[in-house]
């Protein structure tokens, strides 16, 4: 061995390096995601991770790089809230990254090198130094395991994501399956199994990938999981059904851009909204926390946008971060405003920001807000998903969500399967400008248009602004961080339920499947073992 390659397995062999190692290989992944887009990269951001957990000497430490590795993932991610969270960003990396820890103990059971069972020859030499299993039953055996890893890991991968994606743990933010956003094949995958499909798909790869760098005597049941992804992939490009084209609506997104005060930012959207007049447009959208005031509760104000309205020709749906007549506290709330003012429909916002909207557990982790830009006071949550009529484009019916929400892929199926014929999404990353955060939200849209056969407006106030269509492919210009404008789009809309929408998260029950019957088996086959010891 080389003096390098003996420099390198040393410093992998000390603690340090190898936690290091499993930082940075958990911080790969993110360059998948925008601002990089290096989609492709999905495909092997996995394998040094893997290849470091499978050596792991004991599943202590196993467990230990998958904590790293996911700590790592999460900083790398979120790495824009770092202005706002400072230090307290390490402390939420550490929480969340320990949910890798048994997805690294699975790694190293399924990829790691097995030790020979009793009474199996063990390999000579030359098999050893070519990297084969031993002689007889053993070479099945390391094939059985090989193609349970693949279907195991990713469904291991899964559950990570599934448990993250709770509201109160942060989110579905950083998805690996939402790195695909732009590959139309991908988008297919997604109309039937929605994003949890597509990250199992990157994590089959991933692990098949390892196996043929790892193990050579794996190389069959690995070619064979890539060869079934691939096929999996060409038969939903092929014979996946496809929405189909029922007519177009003109709309509009009002992005003011970085304006200053609430009142500057209220007359520049209202004087793009202007420009708008006579264009045949039937819905402006305009972004989060566009008022600062409620209309429902300030004439003057809803008289200023019902003109807007009728000046347009156009219903108009803001978003008031404030309080409410007869509801106690400050929600964030879509209110639809008509020629006649508001209609009377209106969306609270139902899943809050964590330390940026509230603050979980506030008498323990208050604290926070000493130590970075977290909520000063907590918003108040809406209570159920609404569905909007627009008059102005006869009675299109609109389903809203705000900011965060638009990363949740339950929420814009049930508005889909609540008859939602548009999805508009109100933002606002006005604190994030300069981060990858408003191009990696903006991308979202597309998934959750895909998913549910749905085109969807994602409209903010500072940027990125973007419309998709109902197969996830864009429509129009986006609107970049260093806009102020108003952009029209004729939007296609589509008919029909997409597999996703009908059936729901089949991919995360399967996956549930999948790790409860090989459990169930190693329990007892574990069972099984037991008398024949006692016997002996």
């Amino acid at each position: 061995m080389d003096r390098p390659s003996v420099r390198r397995t040393r410093w992998l062999g000390s603690p340090w390096g190898r936690g290091a190692a499993a930082l940075l290989a958990g911080a790969v992944p993110a360059l998948t995601f925008p601002a990089p887009s290096w989609w492709w990269l999905a495909y092997v951001a996995l394998v040094p991770w893997l290849l470091l957990v499978r050596s792991a000497p004991t599943a202590r430490r196993a467990a230990l790089d998958g904590w790293l590795g996911g700590t790592g993932f999460i900083l790398a991610v979120h790495q824009w809230l770092l202005p706002s969270l400072h230090v307290f960003i390490l402390v939420l990396a550490l929480l969340l990254g320990a949910l890798w820890a048994p997805w690294g103990v699975l790694v190293r059971a399924l990829l790691g090198d097995a030790p020979p069972a009793s009474g199996t020859a063990r390999a000579g030499p030359g098999r050893a130094a070519r990297g084969e299993a031993p002689a007889g039953g053993r070479r099945r055996a390391t094939g059985r395991r090989c193609a349970a890893a693949l279907v195991l890991v990713p469904s291991g991968w899964l559950m990570v994501e599934l448990v993250r994606s709770w509201e109160y743990l942060g989110g579905p933010w950083g998805l690996l399956g939402a790195s695909q956003w732009q590959v139309p094949p991908a988008l297919r995958l997604a109309s039937l199994g929605g994003v949890w499909l597509l990250s199992l798909l990157i994590v089959a790869v991933n692990t098949a990938v390892t196996e043929l760098i790892a193990r050579p005597a794996a190389r069959l049941p690995a070619v064979a999981g890539l060869l079934v992804c691939a096929l999996a992939v060409t038969a939903a490009w092929f014979w996946a059904p496809l929405p189909h084209t029922t007519g177009t609506v003109r709309v509009a997104v009002v992005q003011p851009g970085p304006t200053g005060t609430p009142s500057a930012r209220l007359a520049r959207s209202e004087a793009l909204t202007r420009s708008l007049a006579g264009r045949g447009v039937r819905l402006v959208v305009w972004g989060e926390s566009s008022l600062y005031q409620d209309p429902a509760d300030r004439p003057a104000l809803a008289a200023r946008l019902a003109a807007l309205s009728r000046r347009t020709g156009a219903e108009l749906l803001v978003n008031a971060d404030s309080p409410h007549a007869g509801r106690p506290g400050i929600s964030k709330s879509a209110v639809l405003i008509g020629p006649d003012g508001p209609t009377g429909d209106r969306y609270a916002k139902m899943r809050l920001v964590p330390f940026g909207e509230y603050i979980p557990l506030r008498s323990v982790l208050g604290w926070a807000t000493r130590v970075g830009k977290a909520a000063t006071s907590d918003r108040v949550r809406g209570t159920h998903p609404v569905v909007m009529p627009v008059a102005a484009a006869g009675g299109l019916r609109i389903g809203p969500l705000v900011c965060f929400e638009t990363a949740f892929p339950d929420m814009s199926r049930h508005l889909a399967r609540d008859g939602a014929r548009v999805l508009v999404a109100q933002s606002s990353t006005s604190t994030f400008q300069d981060s990858w955060a408003p191009a990696q939200h903006a991308s979202l849209a597309a998934l959750r248009a895909a998913e549910t056969w749905r085109p969807m407006v994602h409209a903010t106030l500072t940027g990125v602004s973007a419309v998709y269509g109902a197969r996830g492919e864009p429509v129009g210009e986006r609107l970049g961080t260093d806009r102020s404008a108003a952009a029209v789009y004729d939007l296609p809309l589509a008919g029909g339920t997409s597999p996703y929408t009908r059936f729901g998260d089949w991919a995360v029950y399967g996956a549930i499947a999948a790790l409860v019957l090989a459990g169930a088996g190693a329990g007892l086959r574990a069972l099984s073992r037991r008398p024949a010891r006692g016997r002996r």
